[in-house]
C-alpha cells in the first residue's frame, strides 16, 4: 500500500507518517508532498492508495487539490487531517469527494478508524 502525505509542515508530515505506522495499514510506502500542486504531481507520478491531506496550505489549499483531482476523473481515496472544525467545512470536503476529515490533534486510534474503510 502507498500512502501519499500532503503537509506544508514537515513536522506535521513526520507525525502523520509515525501515527499511520500504529493503525491497521502498519508499514506502508509513503510518499510526502509540501502542498497541493506538489500532491497533483505526486499523485500522477506515483499511484497512491490513498491521500492523507492538510486543508491550509500555501500555492493549493487541500480542498484545491481535490478539487482538482476529481476534475481530472482521479478517484483515489482522500482524507483530510486539519486543524479546520467547522460544519460548513466538513461538509463541503465530503461533497467534494473526501472519505474523511479528521481534526487535530488526533490519535491513532481516530485515524484508524477514518483510514478502515479506504483500504478494506
Amino acid at each position: 500500500m502507498k500512502v501519499l502525505i500532503v503537509d506544508d509542515s514537515k513536522a506535521m508530515r513526520m507525525i502523520v507518517k509515525r501515527t499511520l505506522s500504529q493503525t491497521d495499514v502498519g508499514k506502508c510506502d509513503v510518499v510526502e508532498a509540501e502542498n497541493g500542486a506538489e500532491g497533483l504531481a505526486k499523485v500522477a507520478s506515483e499511484k497512491p492508495n490513498l491521500v492523507l491531506c492538510d486543508w491550509n496550505m500555501p500555492e493549493m489549499s487541500g480542498i484545491q487539490f481535490l478539487q482538482k483531482l476529481r476534475e481530472s476523473g482521479n478517484h483515489v481515496n482522500f482524507g483530510f487531517i486539519t486543524s479546520e472544525s467547522g460544519a460548513e467545512i466538513k461538509t463541503l470536503a465530503l461533497e467534494t469527494g473526501a472519505q474523511f476529515i479528521i481534526t487535530k490533534p488526533f490519535t491513532a486510534e481516530s485515524l484508524n478508524s477514518a483510514i478502515s474503510p479506504c483500504v478494506a
